[in-house]
């Protein structure tokens, strides 16, 4: 009976000490239990997204411009790879209503600067456009590099108004490389419908996470897209 109260007395005595020891540090501003950082993602290179904005013509400048797929919520979007290599996803033959995989008419083409900016017949100096530059690790770049190879060789699936279209394109390579949340070909399409719906999520997690985003504004004789 002796020993258990003994026992007793020095375990209430160790929890007291203990109390006083982490109500000491915490008035003095230091942490009671120290606890291990996660490791930080280590950015070893950075990929670059390219958003051509949806415009459509004024009035009376429509002798002198374009109309163009789309209109003010069309535009176009496409991943840089490497240095002056775009991948973008474009329609190949019929325009489908509807996905058919079965007869894919779509194609992923590799464009430079100049032929990805000029995709609608304008001057690449007079349009309206993003470019977010988001940095990748090297399981992240060797992932796109593979995408990149492959998608050029063999399209994944069908171009279609209800399907997947460019931005829908886009916003699959970049959940499969963990910078989006990753859906379904179904579910993201319908997600990201056209390029604003895409345009808006990379702009804010470029706002959160600090991405340079280059910007060029576009010819005053268009109506562009704001945001």
């Amino acid at each position: 009976m002796v020993n258990f109260a003994s026992c007793l007395v020095q375990t209430f005595r160790k929890h007291i000490v203990n109390f006083l020891i982490t109500a000491l540090l915490l008035l003095a501003g230091v942490p009671a239990f120290s606890q291990t950082a996660a490791p930080q993602p280590q950015y070893v290179d950075s990929i670059k997204v390219h958003f051509l904005y949806g415009s459509r013509p004024y009035t009376k400048y429509k002798k002198d411009e374009r109309k163009w797929f789309g209109g003010v919520l069309g535009g176009h979007v496409g991943i840089e790879t490497d240095s002056g290599h775009i991948l973008n996803f474009r329609m190949n033959g019929n325009f489908h209503l509807f996905t058919n995989n079965n007869k894919k008419h779509s194609r992923f083409d590799d464009l430079d600067y100049t032929d990805f900016y000029s995709i609608f017949g304008s001057d690449p100096d007079s349009i309206k456009r993003a470019i977010v530059t988001i940095p990748v690790t090297r399981l992240q770049k060797e992932k796109l590099d593979s995408i990149n190879a492959q998608y050029l060789k063999e399209c994944p699936y069908d171009y279609a108004l209800i399907g997947m279209r460019c931005s829908a394109a886009a916003y699959e390579i970049l959940g499969q490389l963990g910078i989006m949340k990753n859906y379904s070909h179904r579910k993201t399409y319908w997600k990201i419908f056209y390029p604003m719906k895409l345009r808006r999520r990379v702009l804010d997690k470029a706002g959160e996470n600090n991405w340079s985003i280059d910007r060029q504004e576009g010819t005053l004789k268009r109506k562009w897209e704001k945001h």
